[in-house]
């Protein structure tokens, strides 16, 4: 794995948990052997597909389950450590908030719980809800809001002490693309802040906005972790061709160059892997006549390593 600086805000070493079920006995492993280091300051990407551990990790983080095995630290302290959880935000993936409460007065919960009070809490309040783009509805009743506004709600009630360490489990679930927009803006205004930010999700396409560094898991396992730029290949290199006017034997052996071919308007898309194929299959159609439109280099994405890893 690629260390970390330093300055190490989180710390999970062989990290482990075993779930007995009920009445049967059998045990379920839901988290193997995780180890990993978060550094002050940044964006951790922590991602997997379902079943692959996330959630169960980010409770034992947060103290809401014991691990079976392994340590872990957070600001160089064994957790979980009311001190420690004092200087943490935590957004679960399901957030309650109370139905018969108004944001104001469920943020304003939690900021005392956090050890607000005064005109220090109704300002950070009115503040954190303005910020997560909830505030004109402050004072409705939490039963009448949307799913996605609720999440606005937690994530605010996340906020509202200025933690130093966010913990954020599927932070954008429920939102539209206006409100992902906004809460990754909140995410990169944290950083700016010189806090940090640990957060899990499926939408790979913001990890690759947001994140400085990553992890991902694959059955209770990290598979693979470091930074974006070392991790994306650059020996993978993929250029998209588009060919019109190409008879259909022609169509037939550029087919066999391509990984994936597929028809868009009448022209023939080929996804090329490698120089040599590049140049096989623009030799070929310009052979027999046929009609470069574009020539499109792909680097390799997110989602291309995830599937890599994962699959």
């Amino acid at each position: 794995m690629t260390s970390a600086p330093a300055d190490v805000v989180l710390r999970c070493k062989e990290l482990g948990k075993t779930f007995r079920k009920p009445f049967t006995g059998s045990q379920v492993v839901a988290v193997s052997d995780i180890s990993i280091e978060v550094a002050r300051g940044e964006i951790f990407g922590f991602l997997g597909p379902n079943g692959a551990g996330k959630t169960t990790t980010i409770k034992m983080l947060t103290g809401l389950v014991a691990p079976t095995r392994g340590s872990m630290e957070i600001f160089g302290s064994i957790v979980p450590s009311r001190g420690v959880m004092a200087k943490v935000g935590f957004l679960p993936e399901n957030p309650y908030v109370y139905p018969y409460l108004t944001p104001r007065e469920f943020v304003s919960l939690c900021g005392r719980l956090s050890g607000l009070s005064g005109a220090r809490l109704e300002a950070r309040t009115l503040a954190v809800l303005a910020q997560v783009g909830v505030g004109y509805a402050m004072d409705r009743a939490a039963r009448t809001l949307s799913k996605g506004m609720l999440q606005r709600v937690g994530l605010a009630a996340a906020l509202v002490h200025e933690p130093e360490l966010l913990v954020l489990d599927e932070p954008m679930s429920g939102l539209d693309p206006i409100g992902r927009k906004e809460v990754r803006d909140v995410i990169e205004s944290q950083k700016k802040q010189g806090r940090t930010v640990f957060f899990s999700t499926h939408i790979l396409s913001d990890v690759e906005t947001l994140c400085d560094r990553v992890c991902i898991l694959k059955k209770g396992k990290v598979v693979v972790a470091g930074r974006l730029s070392d991790l994306l290949s650059r020996d993978r290199r993929r250029t998209e061709v588009t060919i019109a006017g190409a008879p259909a034997p022609l169509q037939g052996e550029l087919s066999t160059l391509s990984r994936e071919t597929r028809d868009v308007a009448g022209a023939l898309v080929l996804e090329l892997e490698g120089d040599d194929a590049l140049r096989a299959a623009l030799g070929l159609a310009l052979a027999q006549g046929a009609r470069i439109e574009s020539v499109i280099p792909k680097r390799e994405t997110l989602e291309d390593l995830f599937v890599r890893e994962v699959l």
